[in-house]
């Protein structure tokens, strides 16, 4: 088990090892000799563009450029030399440069992005932020993971993309990403259920009013961006509006032809495809794409099945657009997509007693746990510019969600007929003694193992606009959005439940259920969304108000389990309307070109389902931040502060509830805490280096407390009493990366600490079985270039085997992936 001496020993030998590799590498120190020197910048913007890597290969010397875009390439003796730029997503660089009696000094290397469609226009209505320069000028907190910081590691788990940004509180189920608990600051983390989770711009979890719990998450393995807003600044996104917004983004059509194919395989029988290629040409441009990834998994089933999944993800886009000339430009952007996966994965965990002898045992009774699962995407989005002060984007889309997760759910004595659940049985095996006996598969026909057929699909449509207006009053810029969003949303349950009994660790068909006859819902919202969003600059300081409105219509249509036909015979109907309007205020100040203070208040809000009576979660959310960006550091700390009128719990069985689509009240709740980031290039404290030594530390401190006493039916909530912490929230986090970037290889080291979380709600500190531990993990990866575009690439996750209880729901304990490896090619082109 980890303990903190552990992280002790770590933390201690990981500093002496980046001494020692300073102390190594540090290169000679330049007397007199020549250099060149220069600037790199983006094309579009004009903005100073970071970490591009600057090579000579005649002498083979590199470096990368500081956030300022600034690069230094030094000892050189006069001669002729290629001066080359490269960064992931952008047209290579190339320039000769002669030298003769002095230091050339003044080159401006300008790259061009091989990825935006048009303008900065069209990145702006359709993203949070488009692009990492634009962080400094957001009033709020906002973070960018570009395609070169998704390439360091190259996860598919989002879980483990998400743990450099702060502000973010994760609780890791399977292992694999496959279905995250993420909350922003504070908010619950059952299946994502209260963040705003896009992909494009466009709401993306199955059924976001319904049902927004996230059994489908994107397959982050295939995008090229991650973008996450918290506070004021988000209130534009919606409908959840307090903790923050998330968006993917899945890649664009290159503006030359282009692609990309990386193959990796590893421990488990692991295997990743990714690959894509697109061109454009005038008036059209394309794109074509797959993600496929397989294991056996890493978790041993008694019955020696493989415990892995299969995950096969296919995109293709289409633009048609007139001449980028014209005076009045139109774009079109299709986008269809395809998600198929198929994962031997279960709700059933283990006792303690059995993690301890065996953390990644899996018992027979889940021999049978499978998801079965299919979404379908389309998108279709016009974009129009009148002049340089007046644009418009529409965007249609529709996806369609369908899974059947067949678990096991209970088990049913044969001797009395009682029954009790999975999470009843491993958190009391003494008492269900017998029951615990059939799940190991040690006890023969004696009882029922109840296996539910979660049988669900979802459908998702609307129809969204954002009009852009630029001008200028009292000789001051001003911008203006105004928004509208018509939503609709349905999820159908139809489910049943298959009885199982255990002959010699084999389980045995006994009673076929009726489709139906379990749960027979049909729950339907429709929602009207609009937001105007005003900008203004006075002098050094920027504010940005917004006003958003929600107008939700919810219904549930419950059919019983006596009419699986759906005749009405049974049916109960429940409906709720919420209209709600949300303010938000973000005030930015530039101290200094380099440092900016931020303020930002807004209201929180999520909808609260078509259960009657039950009040939407509301919240009044604060934030204070200072943003400093200097060449080789950058730095923000934020304050932030949610004070909940009414915390919404979720009935989720993998929450630990019943499984019904249900909100309930939760009551008043305080949460706050403090967000820290900071980057710097260690390898400035030397010169005359060739390589770029980027350090980047992040530290999160969340605090989240029930102000009010009440009785709740919600297993991780209980009897509460005012003073309680809200429980898998750690209270702190943090994450350390170490790169060292040469221009034909480079290697990344990583380690995130989670303190333990409470898995109940409660107060002082927690006994034993109600929490999960506190580990520190370390990630590293590598790569070298064996040709141009070909890369040799290594990652291990969990170098030091940290065997840790990553959850304890949805019943039993959950471990964290163990040391795994994976090894492979990387080619672009």
């Amino acid at each position: 088990m980890f303990s903190f001496d552990h992280f002790r020993c770590t933390y201690i030998f990981t500093v002496r090892f980046c001494l020692a590799l300073l102390l190594c590498l540090g290169g000679a120190q330049a007397g007199d000799s020549l250099a060149i020197s220069g600037r790199v910048i983006h094309k579009q913007t004009g903005r100073p563009f970071g970490a591009v890597n600057i090579t000579i290969p005649e002498v083979n010397m590199g470096t990368a450029s500081d956030k300022e875009g600034r690069f230094t390439l030094h000892p050189l003796l006069p001669g002729t030399y290629s001066l080359m730029a490269e960064h992931i997503g952008y047209n290579s660089f190339r320039q000769t440069i002669q030298i003769t009696d002095q230091s050339v000094t003044d080159v401006v290397i300008a790259l061009v992005d091989t990825t935006l469609q048009s303008d900065a226009i069209i990145v702006e209505r359709d993203l949070m932020i488009g692009d990492p320069t634009r962080v400094r000028h957001i009033p709020g907190s906002a973070h960018f993971l570009d395609r070169n910081d998704l390439a360091r590691f190259s996860y598919n788990d989002i879980n483990r993309i998400l743990r450099e940004i702060p502000g973010i509180n994760l609780q890791e189920e399977e292992g694999y990403g496959l279905r995250p608990n993420i909350g922003m600051r504070g908010t619950a983390v059952e299946r994502s259920q209260k963040i705003t989770l896009m992909e494009d711009g466009i709401l993306i979890a199955p059924a976001p009013y319904s049902a927004p719990a996230a059994y489908y998450f994107p397959t982050v393995g295939r995008m090229q961006g991650v973008e996450v807003r918290k506070g004021s600044s988000q209130i534009k996104y919606g409908p959840y509006t307090t903790g923050g917004a998330m968006n993917l983004i899945s890649t664009r059509i290159p503006e030359q032809f282009g692609g990309r194919m990386h193959l990796f395989v590893g421990k488990d029988n692991t295997r990743n495809f990714h690959v894509y290629a697109g061109d454009s040409y005038q008036y059209f441009g394309f794109l074509v794409e797959t993600y496929q990834a397989v294991s056996d998994g890493f978790k041993r089933l008694d019955s020696g099945a493989d415990t892995g999944f299969d995950k096969k993800d296919y995109l293709a886009k289409l633009r048609f657009n007139n001449s980028r000339s014209a005076s009045v430009y139109h774009e079109l952007t299709l986008k269809i997509g395809q998600n198929k996966e198929l994962s031997n994965e279960t709700y059933l965990g283990l006792t303690d007693t059995d993690f301890k002898l065996s953390p990644y045992r899996r018992y027979g009774a889940s021999q049978m746990d499978q998801m079965d699962a299919k979404q379908n995407l389309f998108s279709a989005r016009y974009f129009l510019r009148l002049s340089p002060a007046f644009d418009f984007t529409a965007t249609a889309y529709r996806t369609n969600f369908k899974r059947n997760w067949y678990k096991l759910d209970a088990l049913r004595s044969l001797e009395d007929g009682s029954k009790a659940s999975i999470n009843a049985i491993l958190t009391n095996p003494d008492q269900y003694s017998e029951a615990y006996a059939a799940i190991k598969g040690e006890l023969d026909n004696s009882h029922e193992l109840d296996v539910k057929a979660n049988n669900r699909s979802y459908v998702t449509r609307g129809l969204q606009a954002i009009t852009g207006f630029r001008f200028k009053a009292m000789g001051m810029d001003q911008e203006m959005e105004v928004g509208l969003r018509y939503h609709f949303d349905q999820m159908d349950r139809f489910q049943w439940v298959d009885s199982y009994q255990m002959d010699s660790g084999a389980m045995k068909l006994a009673n076929a259920g009726m489709p139906g006859t379990e749960s027979n819902q049909l729950v339907e919202s429709e929602a009207l969304a609009t937001f105007i969003q005003y900008s203004t600059q006075i002098g050094p300081m920027t504010i940005i108000p917004g006003l958003r409105h929600e107008l939700i219509k919810q219904v549930n249509n419950n059919y019983g389990k006596v009419d699986p036909q759906r005749t009405g015979q049974d049916i109960k109907k429940t409906e709720n309307e919420t209209s709600v309007w949300i303010p938000g205020l973000g005030i930015d100040y530039a101290l200094s070109p380099a440092f900016n203070l931020f303020a930002g208040i807004h209201k929180g809000f999520a909808p609260p389902g078509p259960k009657e009576n039950t009040k939407p979660e509301e919240s009044i959310s604060y934030e204070l931040g200072l943003r400093l960006q200097q060449p080789h550091l950058h730095t923000q700390a934020v304050i932030f502060v949610s004070d909940y009128e009414n915390l919404l719990g979720s009935d989720l069985a993998a929450g630990g509830g019943q499984g019904t689509p249900n909100l309930f009240n939760g009551g008043a709740v305080l949460a706050g805490g403090l967000e820290w980031t900071a980057g710097y290039e260690l390898n400035r404290l030397f010169s005359g280096t060739a390589f770029s030594l980027p350090l980047h530390l992040t530290y999160t401190y969340t605090r989240a407390e029930f102000q009010s006493s009440f009785k709740s039916d919600f297993g991780a909530w209980g009897e509460v009493q005012s003073g309680f912490q809200v429980p898998y929230i750690p209270e702190h986090q943090f994450y350390v990366r170490l790169a060292l970037d040469r221009p034909d290889w480079r290697m990344d080291i990583s380690g995130k600490y989670n303190s333990a979380m409470r898995t109940v709600a409660g107060k002082n500190k927690p006994l034993a079985g109600e929490r999960t531990d506190s580990h520190f993990v370390i990630d590293y990866s590598a790569e070298y270039e064996i040709a141009t575009g070909n890369r040799l690439f290594l990652s291990i996750r969990n170098v030091l085997d940290q065997t840790y209880i990553a959850a304890r729901r949805p019943a039993g304990v959950r471990p964290g992936l163990p040391r795994t490896f994976l090894v492979g090619l990387k080619t672009e082109f």
